[in-house]
């Protein structure tokens, strides 16, 4: 009887466990209709620029620069004579905005390109040439435009604040080239840091993204767009980052009606509080964004603000870190009245603060700096001046050598030099010249095979080591 009663219960378990599983199985998301319904919105975009050639070629050895300088370059190049070009392509994505042909992409997908082709999903001709509308360097945001004789399909941005981790989330793009390619996840988190840029707040997560992905939609179960996929992490798998809807589409906004991305400035430097700080300052907790120093005659000076002041909210927005704060003040325009709370001797200070404006802190084309061309390191430099200072949100004694651009295949970009980067020391040696960078790059570089270079980049000081070629 016993045996009998065990099967039974064996048999209605079973029978529990399938009625389970089928009852969950429709509880699975199906991403059918959402990937039909989004995927003709998703473009392919292809860049071309021109970039200087390898003058070695494929063979070398040592003592050919010797003999170049003085019976001149490989197949009859003369001394001094400029290197040739040849062209370099890129791959990314990006999406469709408006039936007449708006289409958002990251802007470093575009930046530099001598030549922007679209191609929609399933179209088997060249594509079609896009310009430029606008880019926004701060955010890695870029508007294009093509001109198409039919109308367009569209995807529609969405409310990332209105998402929670946990949320089923697909991307669409082109990784490697492969057009239209849909994969899904979750939402992982919300608010990453991952100190790409000024305004870091990023959306993670786990649907797979890789190179070619970047400018291409991250997509709630709506098929609404609620983040512009942008970074991955190098050394983790499903570690996806996406601009959020809520920061995008202000800014496209902006782009498209042809308007300056302005933003609030408010004039101090400024870091994270942490537990000892908040001890020394006699504060319960380290929320908040520690003033370091105030720049003289900026909003902040004017309003009374004071280095060693902690900002604890700006309007109605708690501030609980220096990311939230910068982001804060930036979401408002220039000559804004803003209340702004302080911690100062354990009290509440309130004040109202009129904003002034932030300068980009990309160098304007029309001061490019001097080129490395001896250093061999393929960025383009200047001397920093106060106003790259101010832009950059460093203090006044800051001395070293703004990065002006990158050479997309150069030994710099291959290091993670950025356009925007201060660089401080080489070799642990104080530059604030082209000619003393150039100069030990060519003797300690050449001969050492690297450089360390010493990097402000946002208020952080870091190092970073360049590897040359010494032959």
């Amino acid at each position: 009887m016993n045996g009998i009663l065990k099967k039974t219960a064996l048999a209605v378990t079973g029978f529990m466990f399938l009625a389970s599983s089928a009852t969950a199985a429709p509880m699975l998301p199906n991403f059918v209709p959402l990937a039909k319904n989004a995927g003709p919105a998703v473009v392919n975009i292809s860049t071309e620029r021109e970039v200087e050639s390898p003058v070695m070629g494929m063979f070398s050895f040592p003592g050919m620069e010797q003999f170049f300088e003085q019976f001149g370059g490989p197949f009859g190049m003369r001394p001094g004579q400029p290197a040739p070009k040849q062209k370099s392509s890129a791959l990314g994505s990006g999406f469709i905005i408006s039936a007449d042909g708006y289409i958002v992409t990251n802007n470093h997908v575009v930046e530099g390109a001598d030549k922007i082709t679209v191609k929609l999903n399933g179209d088997k001709s060249d594509g079609l040439a896009a310009k430029v509308v606008g880019t926004d360097a701060e955010t890695d945001l870029a508007l294009l435009k093509v001109e198409s004789k039919t109308a367009l399909p569209v995807l529609k941005f969405g409310d990332s604040d209105a998402m929670e981790v946990g949320d089923w989330v697909v991307a669409i793009g082109n990784p490697f080239g492969l057009s239209n390619t849909v994969t899904a996840g979750i939402l992982s988190a919300k608010g990453r840091d991952i100190h790409a840029g000024p305004f870091d707040n990023f959306l993670q997560t786990d649907a797979s993204i890789n190179p070619g992905n970047s400018g291409g939609p991250l997509i709630n179960m709506a098929g609404e767009v609620i983040g512009i996929n942008t970074a991955i992490s190098a050394n983790g798998q499903g570690i996806g980052f996406a601009i959020p809807s809520s920061l995008a589409s202000k800014v496209i906004n902006d782009l498209r009606e042809g308007k300056k991305v302005s933003r609030g400035w408010l004039g101090v430097t400024i870091q994270d509080m942490d537990d000892n700080t908040a001890r020394a300052l006699g504060l319960k907790n380290a929320k908040g964004a520690l003033i370091g120093s105030v720049l003289d005659g900026e909003p902040a000076a004017k309003a009374g603000l004071r280095a060693g002041d902690v900002i604890v909210r700006v309007g109605d927005t708690d501030i609980d870190s220096a990311s939230a704060l910068t982001r804060s003040v930036a979401s408002l325009k220039p000559d804004t009245k803003v209340d702004i709370v302080v911690l100062r001797d354990g009290k509440e200070v309130k004040t109202t603060v009129t904003l002034g404006e932030r300068s980009s802190h990309n160098t304007n084309a029309q001061n490019p700096g001097q080129q490395s061309e001896g250093g061999d390191l393929g960025v383009s430099i200047k001397p920093l001046t106060p106003e790259d200072a101010r832009a950059l949100q460093l203090s006044a004694d800051v001395k070293g050598l703004l990065v002006v651009s990158v050479k997309g295949n150069g030994p710099a970009a291959e290091a993670g030099i950025r356009t925007g980067d201060v660089i401080l020391s080489a070799n642990l040696k104080p530059v604030t010249s082209a000619d003393e960078l150039v100069s030990i790059v060519r003797k300690e570089g050449k001969e050492r095979g690297a450089v360390m270079l010493q990097i402000n980049r946002h208020g952080e000081t870091f190092f970073i080591t360049v590897t040359l070629d010494n032959k």
